[in-house]
């Protein structure tokens, strides 16, 4: 094996383990995102207690991860596929060693990754990501929905790389995602405020 590789992965990890969640929250808002919400370092508990503007910097921030992650093999002219490198970025993000291996949910990484790896593909997922969005208003169900419908379309792209990676980072996002099945299911999950799932679980609570 090249030396190259095992130090992409782990410089594949730590990039994945920077807790931008933490880091703007403390810097920037005296917070520590930990503290509210749902715990979660990432981008949806980002929004819900530090704002929007926090929460795109943190989406954009995460995102990158993955993306520097996956030119690791183009920064260090190595053949290994840029996506099996991100993986270490992903699961660095989830399992970060700087925040306690306790991290965010991997599906802005692996944005991120994917758009390094297949632009198309990336674009198609955001399309889906963001229509899901707009009709439930739910990030957790968008990202659920979003990574089932890439995996199925994944097979149409004839790249068994990017269809085992699918398929994984699915199961992973929906095992990440279980308390939140559970809020969904008892109508209790937490919405952002616009799209169609808010607007008539507002109208449902002004008739009450």
């Amino acid at each position: 094996m090249s030396w190259k590789i095992p130090v992409m992965l782990v410089i594949g990890y730590l990039l994945g383990s920077i807790p931008s969640g933490v880091l703007i929250g403390k810097i920037f808002y005296g917070k520590d995102v930990r503290d509210y919400g749902s715990g979660n370092i990432g981008t949806t508990n980002t929004f819900r207690v530090l704002g929007k503007k926090a929460g795109i910097v943190v989406l954009l921030m995460d995102s990158l991860k993955g993306t520097l992650a996956a030119l690791l093999p183009y920064f260090f002219h190595s053949s290994a596929n840029p996506m099996l490198i991100a993986l270490s970025a992903i699961i660095g993000h989830v399992f970060p060693i700087f925040a306690g291996f306790k991290g965010g949910k991997a599906v802005a990484t692996s944005a991120g990754a994917l758009l390094v790896y297949n632009w198309k593909f990336f674009l198609l997922a955001w399309a889906i990501f963001l229509i899901t969005i707009l009709l439930t208003s739910m990030v957790s169900m968008a990202s659920m929905v979003g990574f089932t419908i890439i995996t199925i379309v994944s097979f149409f792209f004839g790249d068994p790389v990017l269809i085992g990676v699918a398929v994984v980072l699915t199961i992973f996002v929906f095992i990440r995602h279980w308390k939140n099945i559970e809020r969904i299911k008892n109508g209790t999950e937490n919405m952002v405020p616009f799209g169609l799932g808010y607007w008539l679980r507002q109208r449902k609570e002004k008739k009450k």
